[in-house]
C-alpha cells in the first residue's frame, strides 16, 4: 500500500500544478482574519477622574463589531473560506455586566451569532500568544490580519485597565512577550494595527522585529468617541481616531 500511495500523491500534486486537477482541501491553505478585544473599565474607578474611561461599555467591542461589518461588506463575506475570530478578554465584561446589571457577555455573544464569526474568550497575553500560535494548524491557516482594540500604552496591550485596579492592568500583553509569537504565521501581504493609544511609539517595533510583519500604531492618543451611522450600511458603529495634537498612524 505504501509503495502505491507515494506515485499517486506525486501524480495528484503535480496534476494540481498543471491545474488539471483542484488540490483537496487538506492542501489547500486557508486564512484567518483575528480581532483581539479588551474590556471596559469600572465606573467606581473613573467616575471622579477629569476624563474618566470607557463612561460606554461597548467601546472596543462595539469598534470591533465595525470593522466585523466592514470585513463582511468587503473581503470577507459570511460563507468564505477565510475565518474571522474575535479573541475577546472575558473578564472585564463579566465585571462591568455585574456593575450595570446586564448581561454583557451575552452581548458579545450576539455579535457572534450575527456575523457568523468565532469567538474565543481568553484571560491574560499568553493565552493571546497561544491562539495565535496554534489556535489553528498554521502550517496551513496563515493569518490575513490581527487588529486591537483597547487600552494600551506604547508597550503594553492591557486587556483590564482599570478594570480589577484603578488605573492599572492586570492582564496584558508586553512587547516583550512578542518573541515567544512564532514567525511564519502572517500572510505577506497581512493588515495588523492597534488602535489603542501610543502602540505607534514602541510596541509596532517590536512587533515587527518578532514577527517580520509591520504593525500599524498610533504615536498619540486614540478616542473611540467617533461614530458613524447610514455610511455604506454600516449603523451605529464606533471608529476609533487620533486625538493627540500631531498624533499620527506610524510602522
Amino acid at each position: 500500500m505504501r509503495t502505491r500511495f507515494v506515485p499517486f500523491l506525486l501524480i495528484s500534486l503535480a496534476l494540481a500544478v498543471l491545474g488539471l486537477v483542484q488540490p483537496s482541501t487538506a492542501l489547500a491553505q486557508s486564512k484567518e482574519y483575528i480581532i483581539l478585544v479588551g474590556g471596559p473599565s469600572l465606573e467606581k474607578w473613573e467616575k471622579f477622574k477629569i476624563e474618566p474611561h470607557d463612561n460606554f461599555w461597548g467601546s472596543f467591542i462595539r469598534a470591533a463589531r465595525t470593522r466585523v461589518q466592514q470585513l463582511r461588506m468587503s473581503t470577507i463575506p459570511i460563507g468564505s473560506p477565510e475565518q474571522i475570530t474575535l479573541l475577546v478578554y472575558r473578564k472585564s465584561y463579566v465585571t462591568r455586566g455585574h456593575q450595570d446589571n446586564r448581561d454583557l457577555v451575552g452581548m458579545v455573544n450576539s455579535v457572534r451569532d450575527t456575523y457568523k464569526v468565532n469567538l474565543v474568550w481568553f484571560n491574560n497575553g499568553m493565552d493571546v500568544i497561544q491562539y495565535l500560535n496554534a489556535g489553528k494548524p498554521r502550517g496551513s491557516v496563515k493569518l490575513s490580519g490581527f487588529e486591537f482594540f483597547g487600552h494600551s500604552n506604547k508597550a503594553c496591550f492591557m486587556f483590564d485597565y482599570s478594570n480589577d485596579v484603578d488605573s492599572c492592568s492586570k492582564s496584558w500583553l508586553h512587547e516583550n512577550d512578542l518573541q515567544r509569537i512564532n514567525r511564519g504565521l502572517f500572510a505577506s501581504n497581512a493588515n495588523v494595527k492597534s488602535w489603542g493609544c501610543h502602540t505607534g511609539e514602541s510596541m509596532s517595533e517590536k512587533f515587527y522585529t518578532a514577527t517580520g510583519t509591520k504593525m500599524i500604531g498610533a504615536e498619540g492618543k486614540t478616542t473611540y468617541s467617533s461614530r458613524i451611522e447610514n455610511q455604506g450600511g454600516i449603523l451605529n458603529g464606533i471608529v476609533p481616531t487620533l486625538s493627540s495634537p500631531g498624533g499620527r498612524w506610524t510602522n
